[in-house]
């Protein structure tokens, strides 16, 4: 019989290098994915001005980030417990605390499970319970429906998987009004639709990556072109979609000068994307990390329109 050594998981509060606490709670904390949370963010405050028609409550807004900031860590942690194996052979994740030791897989599986429990309990005692249960089926959804079922087996995987990232915008709503209602239901759209055409640029730039993994990402097994088209219809659902939310909410002049702008910029790199693949360029001449780094500004963008709308309210003409 093997005995554990209780005293093994203690090295974790040194790193490699002899550094201390402060580098493994660093380490710990890139579980979490902080830059893919920003996005999380950028989607959920805003609409919670718009929920207001206004400025919500500042400590309502504290509150909502804190516990979705850490509802959206312990999904991250999670899955990069359960990929930890691709991870190690993927170049671009190949510096991960678990592949490269210095968090461990026990570790990370405790932080990741400790982090749900502190979310859901911290968002439904200082929010609502509504808003807690939508982050935790996000969690789960991440977690189970992508990780775990969907990643490694269809080549839609991120289409599906991605409506995870689409749950702030419902929880940011909920955590106002206490329900969530159909201009919710549009800008959770607007995420589902913008996911694949932000997704698959990078895909498209790490494809060697995932083949090494077998990971079957759309530009794993389908030509470019393939890719470039479903882009492109993508992003037209994404802009039209976003329109929608105009009627609906009644809104304004600044959230609809942010939308066309903004989504006629995002329609005219996709399709800058599709003509360079139908060309038959090489690889390396497509440069889909312009289409990714620029859909992360159209999001920016459009929320941000999403928030000043209510602020500085200009109605269009017949919608008050």
């Amino acid at each position: 019989m093997t005995t554990v050594d209780p005293r093994a998981d203690l090295s974790a509060l040194h790193g490699p290098d002899g550094s201390g606490p402060t580098f493994v709670l660093g380490q710990y904390v890139s579980l979490m994915k902080p830059r893919i949370i920003e996005l999380l963010l950028i989607t959920t405050i805003p609409v919670m001005f718009l929920a207001q028609q206004g400025v919500p409550d500042l400590w309502l807004v504290v509150a909502t980030v804190v516990g979705g900031t850490l509802s959206a860590g312990s999904a991250n942690t999670l899955n990069c417990y359960i990929d930890r194996d691709i991870d190690a052979v993927m170049h671009r994740t190949s510096n991960r605390p678990l592949v490269t030791g210095t968090v461990t897989p026990r570790g990370a599986l405790l932080f990741g499970v400790t982090l749900a429990v502190v979310s859901t309990v911290w968002l439904g005692v200082l929010v609502n319970w509504l808003s807690a249960w939508l982050a935790l089926a996000a969690l789960l959804f991440y977690v189970v429906g992508y990780t775990l079922l969907l990643k490694r087996r269809t080549a839609q995987n991120i289409v599906w998987g991605g409506a995870a990232g689409c749950m702030p915008v419902l929880i940011g709503w909920s955590a106002v009004t206490g329900s969530v209602s159909w201009s919710a239901f549009i800008l959770f759209m607007v995420i589902f639709f913008w996911t694949p055409p932000h997704y698959w640029p990078l895909s498209l730039r790490y494809k060697d990556d995932y083949a090494t993994a077998h990971v079957p990402m759309l530009p794993v097994v389908e030509r470019f072109v393939v890719v470039a088209k479903q882009i492109v219809a993508y992003s037209w659902a994404m802009v039209l979609t976003s329109l929608a939310l105009i009627p609906v909410q009644s809104m304004g002049w600044v959230y609809t000068v942010a939308a066309v702008v903004s989504g006629a910029l995002f329609l005219a790199e996709a399709h800058r994307l599709l003509s360079r693949a139908r060309a038959g360029v090489a690889e390396e001449a497509l440069r889909p990390m312009r289409l990714f780094h620029f859909s992360i500004t159209y999001l920016t963008i459009l929320f941000v329109g999403v928030a000043l709308d209510p602020i500085w309210h200009l109605p269009l003409p017949g919608l008050g």
